[in-house]
C-alpha cells in the first residue's frame, strides 16, 4: 500500500491515512471503524502534516488512547507504532523515518503534586469521562460544587490554582484543556465495570430506590404465645386439686 496506513490487529483491515484527518472510533461515520465496546463513538484522530503524522485523543474518551502502551493526549507517530484505543489495537506503517537524537525527544513533565481537595476537584471535573458519549464536556464549577458539597466560589479558587500547577494558559475551553491534561497524565482513570455499575445505580436510582425499598408496615398481629416448657406442661386428663385448711384434697376432673 502506498503512503501511510493503519492496520487493525484483530481483523487485519488496512486503511490508508487520509491527507488531512483520519477519524477512529466505534461510530458508523468514522474512517476507521472499531467494534470494540471499550472504544468511544468518536475516539481519536490521526492528523497528517506533510511527512509527519500524529494521533490525538478527542477530549475525554472513556478508556483513553495509548501509543506503545503509554497513555497520551497527542503524540507524533513513527513507523510501526502500536496504537491502543481502549482495548482495540492498531499499528501504523509507511511513515517516513527521521533521525532524531533520543535525548531531544520532547517528554511530558511529571504530574504536579496535588492536595487532597485539589485531587477531589479534578476527579469531579473529569467525571463525565465515564460517559459513553462521543463528545463529553468536563463538569462545570457549579456541578463540581454540588458534587463536593462546597461553594462554587471555593471551586473556582481551586481551579485557578490547578490552571497554574498544570500550566494551562488563559483562553477558551480552559476547563477542557485542564481535564485533557489530567487524563493524559493518568491522574483520573476510568472506574472498573463493577464500580461503574454501582456508581450509576447510586446516581441514577439510589434516591428513589432508598425511598421505595421499605415495604409498608403491616398491621400489628399479636404474637402467638410460646409453648409451655415440658416440665410444667400438664396432660389433658390431669386432675384438679383444691386446698382446704392447708391440706390438698383431690377433686374430680
Amino acid at each position: 500500500m502506498d503512503g501511510p496506513y493503519i492496520r487493525v490487529e484483530d481483523s487485519g483491515l488496512m486503511m490508508p491515512l487520509r491527507e488531512d484527518v483520519t477519524t477512529i472510533g466505534r461510530g458508523r461515520s468514522v474512517d476507521v471503524h472499531l467494534a470494540d465496546p471499550s472504544v468511544s463513538r468518536l475516539h481519536a484522530e490521526i492528523v497528517r502534516r506533510g511527512p509527519y503524522a500524529y494521533v490525538s485523543d478527542l477530549g475525554l474518551s472513556r478508556n483513553g488512547t495509548r501509543v506503545n502502551g503509554r497513555l497520551v493526549a497527542r503524540r507524533v507517530l513513527e513507523d510501526g507504532d502500536v496504537l491502543s484505543f481502549g482495548s482495540a489495537r492498531c499499528r501504523v506503517f509507511g511513515i517516513a523515518a527521521e533521525e532524531i537524537a533520543a535525548e531531544l525527544e520532547m517528554r511530558r513533565p511529571a504530574a504536579p503534586e496535588l492536595t487532597r481537595r485539589e485531587l477531589d476537584v479534578v476527579t469531579s471535573l473529569c467525571r463525565p469521562a465515564l460517559s459513553d458519549e462521543a463528545f463529553v464536556a468536563p463538569a462545570t464549577a457549579r456541578e463540581i460544587a454540588a458534587d463536593l458539597v462546597v461553594t462554587e466560589a471555593a471551586v473556582k479558587q481551586h481551579l485557578l490554582r490547578l490552571y497554574q500547577k498544570f500550566r494551562i494558559p488563559e483562553g477558551a475551553n480552559r476547563r477542557v484543556r485542564l481535564a485533557n491534561e489530567v487524563v493524559a497524565l493518568g491522574l483520573v482513570r476510568p472506574l472498573p465495570p463493577t464500580e461503574k455499575a454501582a456508581l450509576a445505580e447510586r446516581d441514577g436510582r439510589g434516591a428513589r430506590t432508598a425511598w421505595a425499598a421499605a415495604p409498608p408496615v403491616p398491621p400489628s398481629v399479636p404474637a402467638p404465645a410460646p409453648p409451655a416448657p415440658p416440665e410444667v406442661a400438664a396432660p389433658a386428663h390431669r386432675r384438679r386439686t383444691t386446698r382446704t385448711g392447708g391440706v390438698a384434697a383431690a377433686a374430680p376432673g
